[in-house]
């Protein structure tokens, strides 16, 4: 197979037996289709190690996972809880071993057969395979189960735009204080108990009393009738009693367990900022004296600051320690290029300078619009006192200052992925799928080129916030987004270009603080149709891992893999972001990648990094290679010349002060006339930040946040009182995409028309 495919090959998808051992004559070859069990394959659920019931907060067992085409499935130690499925190599590894995990907050579960499991969360998929039809039900319900528990969790927690204010000393004061006022009600409780068994008793007894005296016959009836009623009433209480004990007795049995709890994380959480600190230190006392040796300072790369020496890809990896793929992509000296004569081979290029110079030309815009923006202040920040209470939580749930930004807001961050228009506007003329492949790859890099050195975060957008980008008479087309969700926040976004394409995507960012780096991962998928052909293009983002976070100075790497499938011709294209690690003789930011054709055979080979620029190579023929040192499959393709299809524009001058904007970022939010009031432009928070203005936007930012709160308490409160749904998109709505089959927010019409008639009466008033 000539390049890395995330997806086991459909016939070995359906429930089977695990594949041949290493090195054995078929290990390459998917084996039939069934599911495990009946003819000696190891049982994936032991009756000594059976599953707890769906439900629980834990469930464990043995499960088969996809691994690699080599070695096919193979069984691994799955073990539910909290949300996370985590896999073992065996159940003596949950001491000290997690090969990988995954978060079922925002995983996609998939059955595709009787005994097959696939999650998918961002860039990492799983595909499982359940010893039964049984096994696999149970598996499922359990997954769903926790992955609603999970949901909910995550909907509860504070976030950014402030729904809950951030854990204080008055926060552990008024859990302290809970604490103690149910401890006093138990205690109430108990005292009453004995009360009523006291007082019953003593009513009972001089009852007892009262039948002995000599008495009327009427006086006796009642008598008689009274201990009836104090018999029945006795029951009852004695009936109470035994359950305010049963009750009394778990009560003070869960609050010591609570009790004890709480002090656990707290010391666990002091244990951690300590040993976090201790590890600043230490990485600046590193960094001083690295840059203190000789002969340090030509070694290093220009975004990687000294004493970085951790490899990016050893403190991301969730895989298995044997190499999940083999195959050519997964190994660098397996892909291999050799040029071929010109003169036996002739071929026009796809792309040259000269017409990447011609490209620059048609950039130019027409409409004058501005260079630069104020220089960004010198404000100083404790970082640390910040950050330490955010470890583990997401981004978007974390109240920053201003001081973090960049004055854009997510819209305008996500509108910058058409700074390299120009690629789809070539990919319309092309001929050949497959060439046209070419192009749209290109365009899926040059997507990070923006982030190499931007390291601040961008504004966090209000629920039914907007962002047109309107270049229709410069460039063709019209871009529109909104923000449609805020638990867990989701922009949708829908670019139409008169020029011969369309495009659209809805994209929630997840993020989480892992105490050194900060892992940005886009969930979704990005569209892309070309009207003449019909060619309909599908991708996802790669994970994005900002370094440094405590001490040095940040530096942001991309890694992972993008498959890009044309859905009408089923050409693929397979791109690898090789993580930056310190000690590889590889070129920093590399990405690799092989253009295919509905039978897997290979046209092009796509090179270069994703700063900077992107070049393709036709292949005129390949091969299988020698095998490598650790058993891999070298590919070997004979290639002419390669040609540049995209390369990244210099930045304007003086950007190290404007936030290392591009030129086209510097006009995302400069004013405009005529567009929606919802749009970021009039952002207040974000206009003054831009200004420099920081101390006046922090204040303007929580009363923005503030004015969230009180419409998402109010909306809330409606929609449960009218059975009602909380908050609808006003440009977009929620459909079934009927390629991925994920329910996507897709536009509806009405933005444009609006702007003609500067008719805004739909939108609401959030800033």
């Amino acid at each position: 197979v000539p390049m890395a495919h995330r997806r086991p090959p459909l016939a070995s998808l359906p429930c089977k037996e695990p594949a041949p051992a290493r090195g054995g004559p078929g290990a390459a070859r998917p084996p039939p289709r069934r599911c495990p069990g009946a003819e000696g394959a190891p049982s994936a659920a032991g009756p000594q190690n059976a599953p707890a019931a769906p439900g629980s907060d834990t469930y464990k067992g043995w499960l088969f996972k996809w691994t690699n085409y080599l070695k096919g499935y193979q069984r691994r130690w799955f073990v539910l809880s909290n949300g996370l499925l985590s896999y073992y190599r065996t159940q003596a590894e949950m001491a000290h071993t997690c090969r990988g995990t995954i978060n079922l907050s925002t995983a996609h579960i998939d059955t595709e057969d009787s005994c097959n499991i696939v999650l998918s969360n961002g860039g990492r998929t799983y595909h499982l395979k359940a010893n039964s039809e049984v096994e696999r039900q149970r598996w499922v319900t359990a997954l769903e189960l926790a992955k609603a528990k999970a949901i909910r969790m995550r909907n509860n927690q504070s976030d950014d735009s402030g729904d809950e204010e951030p854990a204080s000393q008055s926060d552990k004061s008024e859990l302290h204080g809970t604490l103690k006022t149910l401890s006093s009600k138990l205690e109430d409780l108990s005292t009453c108990n004995d009360l009523i068994a006291k007082h019953g008793a003593a009513l009972q007894r001089s009852l007892s009393e009262l039948e002995n005296l000599k008495l009327p016959a009427e006086s006796g009836e009642k008598i008689k009738a009274v201990n009836e009623r104090a018999t029945l009433f006795r029951i009852t209480s004695n009936a109470m009693i035994n359950a305010c004990r049963d009750f009394l007795d778990l009560a003070e049995t869960h609050s010591r367990k609570w009790q004890r709890a709480l002090q656990y994380e707290r010391e666990q959480r002091i244990r951690l900022e300590e040993t976090i600190e201790q590890l600043a230190k230490q990485h600046n006392s590193l960094e001083r004296a690295c840059r203190g040796a000789p002969g340090t300072a030509e070694h290093l790369k220009p975004f990687v600051p000294t004493g970085s020496v951790q490899s990016s890809k050893g403190e991301a990896s969730d895989e298995d320690e044997e190499t999940e793929y083999f195959d050519a992509m997964e190994d660098a000296p397996a892909f291999i290029t050799v040029t071929a004569d010109p003169k036996h081979h002739r071929y026009e290029p796809l792309s040259n300078q000269s017409s990447y110079n011609e490209s620059c030309k048609d950039l130019l815009p027409k409409k004058r619009r501005r260079t630069r923006i104020p220089d960004k202040p010198n404000y100083s920040l404790n970082l640390w006192s910040i950050m330490k209470n955010c470890i583990g939580k997401e981004l978007s749930k974390i109240p920053m200052p201003v001081n973090f930004n960049e004055p854009l807001s997510m819209l305008q961050r996500l509108t910058e992925d058409l700074e390299y228009h120009e690629l789809l506007d070539k990919a319309v003329k092309c001929e050949s799928s497959t060439e046209q492949m070419c192009f749209v790859a290109a365009f899926s890099v040059s997507s990070y080129s923006t982030t190499v050195h931007r390291t601040a975060k961008p504004f966090n957008p209000l629920l039914g916030e907007t962002y047109e980008l309107d270049r229709l008479e410069e460039f063709g087309f019209r871009s529109l987004c909104e923000q449609v969700s805020h638990h867990p926040p989701a922009a949708a976004h829908h670019v139409f270009s008169k020029r011969g394409w369309t495009l659209w995507q809805e994209i929630t960012i997840a993020s989480k603080f892992r105490g050194k780096y900060l892992s940005i991962m886009p969930l979704g998928a990005i569209h892309l149709e070309f009207h003449s052909s019909g060619n309909h293009y599908v991708w996802r983002k790669v994970t994005s891992t900002v370094h440094n976070i405590i001490v040095g100075k940040l530096w942001i790497d991309q890694s992972g893999e993008i498959e890009i499938v044309n859905h009408k011709s089923k050409d693929k294209c397979q791109l690898k972001f090789t993580p930056y690690s310190y000690f590889s003789r590889d070129v920093p930011r590399k990405v690799t990648g092989v253009v295919s054709d509905a039978d897997g055979k290979a046209h092009y080979v796509m090179s270069g990094t994703w700063d900077e620029k992107m070049e393709c190579s036709k292949i005129v023929h390949s091969s299988h290679g020698s095998t490598s040192s650790e058993g891999k499959q070298k590919t070997v393709y004979q290639t002419l010349s390669p040609k540049v299809l995209w390369k990244k524009y210099p930045l304007p001058e003086n950007a190290e002060n404007m936030y290392f904007f591009s030129d086209l970022a510097l006009t995302l939010n400069e004013p405009e006339e005529r567009v929606a009031p919802t749009d970021s432009r009039l952002r207040p928070d974000q206009r003054l930040m831009e200004s420099g203005r920081w101390d006046e936007a922090n204040v303007e930012k929580q009363r923005l946040e503030e004015k969230q709160r009180a419409v998402r308490r109010r909306r809330e409160a409606e929609a449960v009182e009218a059975l009602e749904e909380g908050y609808i998109p006003l440009w977009f709505e929620r459909k079934v995409d009927p390629v991925t089959g994920e329910l996507i927010c897709v536009y509806k019409g009405g933005y444009w028309e609006a702007k003609d008639k500067q008719d805004w009466s739909v939108c609401p008033d959030i800033f």
